[in-house]
């Protein structure tokens, strides 16, 4: 056995020498590779090498910091501060914080930020039982508290099963109301100029004086309905009215409506004022269009706005009977 590996591992001495050869090219190899990276790194690059880099490095952090500081700057804008806009309109008008959108708190005067925590404490539950649990929201100020304090109002459980019980009851909620005058002569006239029941009217084409002739119907009313449905740009639906403190239900039988006769308003090509004229469009979302059209060029629908906190679903559902891409 012992042989057997011994003329297995013999070499002659040619052989040998032609090994020892190999082992030291391989060795060979391997260090040059090893001496020519080293070289190479240790080499010191060209000046136009250099300030090129330089340039590049400097281009790239002038980046970073342009986009931290817009991102900065659009957290603030959206989380801590009101419109940045001089000609907000604010319109102070009674409300209900329990139902409010967010467009009716942006008009009011309340920042958009301020307008979602309030819809965010709603969506968890929460409800305002007195005025002054209004003041309890994050962020707001005694002072503004007391500007909106005498334009709240709030309902009870108690007020609203009264208040259904006096519109189920014909004598506690007549659908007309006589003149002061005791002159039977204008009682009769006016009985005369309102419609019989049954008369169906259409909402979007009617003017003041077809709708001073349903009953219930005054001049105030009608003037606040023409004036709204202007601000609108019609009607889609009948509970709209509410919008404006009438009761829609009671209002309901006299009336139809044709959608066609809307006013659209066209997110592709409108700006920022024309959109936030609009109702239902507030400063944030109206920037919100414009400058996602700016970035991504026309949109064809408004599902891309259904990721934006500046949108609840129930504002993209009244607005997307009000405008077209075309």
């Amino acid at each position: 056995m012992r042989n057997l590996l011994k003329e297995f591992f013999y070499f002659s001495r040619e052989e040998r020498r032609g090994i020892l050869v190999l082992m030291a090219g391989i060795l060979l190899v391997f260090l040059s590779g090893q001496i020519y990276t080293y070289l190479r790194k240790s080499r010191p690059l060209p000046k136009e090498d250099i300030e090129r880099q330089a340039a590049a490095m400097a281009e790239y952090e002038s980046f970073i910091a342009s986009i931290e500081k817009q991102e900065e700057k659009q957290s603030y804008r959206f989380k801590h501060s009101a419109p940045e806009h001089p000609s907000t309109a604010v319109a102070l008008m009674p409300f209900d914080p329990n139902e409010a959108d967010s467009s009716t708190l942006c008009r009011l005067g309340l920042p958009g930020w301020m307008a979602r925590n309030v819809l965010r404490y709603r969506s968890k539950g929460g409800k305002f039982r007195k005025a002054e649990d209004f003041k309890k929201i994050y962020g707001m100020t005694e002072e503004r508290f007391q500007t909106l304090l005498p334009y709240i109002r709030i309902t009870s459980k108690e007020k609203e099963k009264e208040k259904k019980e006096k519109e189920t009851t014909p004598k506690a909620t007549p659908l007309y109301t006589p003149p002061a005058s005791g002159d039977s002569t204008v009682l009769a006239r006016s009985r005369q100029e309102k419609y019989p029941a049954g008369t169906i009217i259409d909402l979007n084409r009617a003017d003041t004086t077809e709708l001073k002739k349903i009953p219930g119907i005054g001049s105030e009313i009608a003037r606040m309905i023409v004036g709204y449905r202007q601000r609108l740009g019609g009607f889609y639906s009948i509970e709209q009215l509410k919008e404006i403190h009438l009761d829609a239900a009671r209002l309901q039988p006299w009336f139809s409506i044709d959608t066609s006769l809307i006013r659209l308003l066209n997110l592709n090509r409108a700006g920022i004022e024309k959109l936030r004229s609009h109702p239902y469009i507030n400063f944030y979302q109206a920037k919100a269009f414009v400058e996602y059209r700016k970035k991504k060029g026309k949109f064809q629908s408004l599902k891309p706005f259904t990721l934006y906190e500046e949108f609840s679903e129930a504002d993209l559902e009244r607005i997307s009977h009000y405008v077209c891409f075309e």
